[in-house]
């Protein structure tokens, strides 16, 4: 079978099994490519340098398509705001965020927990085809989940994430008691679905589950 390429950040923090950065959390073949210089802080941005950004993406997608991608995805959810530009300019298949799969949870209320409340904007949402209007709870900004994965640090807290992320699930649906699925942004969440959805007790959905259905779609 031949591999989807995985389009990385610059990045030094660990990727557990179930992080989109480790190959064990597929089931398929996947090959990476770091964009260097491209960090944390230029991709979880409200206002990203898109310029800059989007050249990386491009010229790092050509390259993977070259070492025999059949398709790509990266490795942050809030890549999703490049999603259109990069299906025009990739020469394979694109699929960038787990935002992608908002549109296709068709009939259900989802919400979303995302690495930054602040900086997830109705642009993100728009550029992947979903309600701008989609409701958002975020990791705490300084707490153990932010001091690993937005400023790169070196260690991981495992459980102290988990518990950041199921308080961010149940403040979620506190506050939008409609909302009966939930998508993980973030592409360092895939790690605590079966927490959340034992705690929350609706479906959790990831990036995982988008590019399980998106290699099987490439054939």
């Amino acid at each position: 079978m031949k591999p989807v390429g995985i389009l990385m950040l610059d990045t030094h923090f660990p990727r557990i099994e179930g992080d989109i950065g480790n190959p064990a959390s597929f089931d398929f073949p996947v090959i990476f490519r770091t964009m260097r210089g491209i960090g944390s802080a230029d991709a979880v941005a409200a206002h990203p340098d898109r310029p800059r950004v989007l050249g990386a993406l491009k010229s790092n997608a050509e390259a993977l398509a070259a070492d025999g991608a059949v398709g790509l995805s990266t490795s942050c959810g809030f890549l999703a705001l490049y999603q259109k530009e990069l299906e025009q300019l990739s020469p394979v298949p694109v699929a960038t965020s787990a935002l992608l799969l908002i549109k296709k949870l068709d009939g259900k209320k989802v919400g979303v927990i995302t690495a930054s409340a602040e900086n997830l904007t109705p642009a993100h949402f728009a550029a992947v085809g979903a309600p701008t209007d989609t409701p958002v709870e975020g990791l705490p900004p300084n707490g153990s989940f932010a001091a690993t994965f937005l400023r790169n640090g070196t260690t991981l807290d495992r459980d102290a994430v988990e518990k950041e992320a199921v308080a961010a699930g149940r403040a979620l649906l506190r506050d939008r008691p409609d909302v009966d699925a939930i998508v993980l942004e973030c592409t360092n969440l895939p790690p605590y679905k079966k927490a959340l959805e034992y705690a929350l007790g609706v479906p959790v959905f990831d990036v995982l589950d988008l590019l399980g259905g998106f290699r099987k779609g490439l054939g």
